[in-house]
């Protein structure tokens, strides 16, 4: 039980860092602010559960994209533990990653691109999904799965309340969170990297 807890913590910390939801609070003010709060409430939901169904797909169908595609778990998990950390190394530095960011504005529908896609479940966040659930036992997927919903209901909430906790927080505050969630991502893809490579090695063996 206690491993299923560490287990639970671990995948909570990991996702909590690459979707940042301090930080995409502000993105998501910046997109919806000139609407009224009905139509914001309708785009979070939205954005929020194609983003949860985004992760389900990816976090079930891993191992059957792993043999479709002949990939192997360390390759993955270098692979994600590249794209983590360079989202990390740019949150570290105070800018936005090209990876977790979008500058599109246009007519489509903002609940989809950018905000389900790619700042809330981007290529980041599969990877980091896949690499929890691939080589876990069913228990473990679901923990994942349902540690990921409590996430997108913390971020829920997080949206419906920007206004709020960006006067809260102020700017220099939202800076240090991005910060401190980028030197977590860099630790978390650092270590992918290493175990990766851990496992290519020991394979070799």
């Amino acid at each position: 039980m206690n491993d299923l807890y560490t287990q639970a913590l671990t995948v909570f910390l990991g996702f909590f860092a690459i979707m940042n939801p301090i930080a995409n609070t502000a993105a998501f003010a910046g997109l919806v602010g000139d609407k009224n709060k009905a139509e914001q409430r309708a785009i979070a939901a939205r954005s929020l559960v194609i983003t949860f169904l985004v992760i389900l797909a990816f976090s079930l169908l891993g191992k059957t994209i792993f043999h479709l595609f002949g990939i192997t778990l360390p390759a993955l998990r270098i692979t994600g533990g590249v794209l983590v950390f360079l989202v990390g190394y740019h949150m570290l530095n105070g800018e936005g990653s090209k990876l977790h960011s979008s500058d599109h504005r246009g007519d489509s529908d903002i609940a989809v691109s950018p905000l389900a896609m790619p700042l809330l479940a981007g290529p980041g966040t599969i990877a980091t999904a896949m690499n929890y659930s691939a080589s876990a036992s069913q228990m473990g997927i679901v923990v994942t799965v349902s540690v990921f919903f409590v996430l997108c209901l913390i971020t829920f909430y997080c949206f419906i309340f920007s206004t709020k906790i960006i006067a809260v927080i102020g700017h220099s505050g939202l800076s240090i969170i991005t910060r401190l969630m980028g030197l977590i991502l860099a630790v978390i893809g650092t270590q992918m990297i290493i175990v990766g490579i851990t496992d290519i090695i020991s394979q070799q063996l």
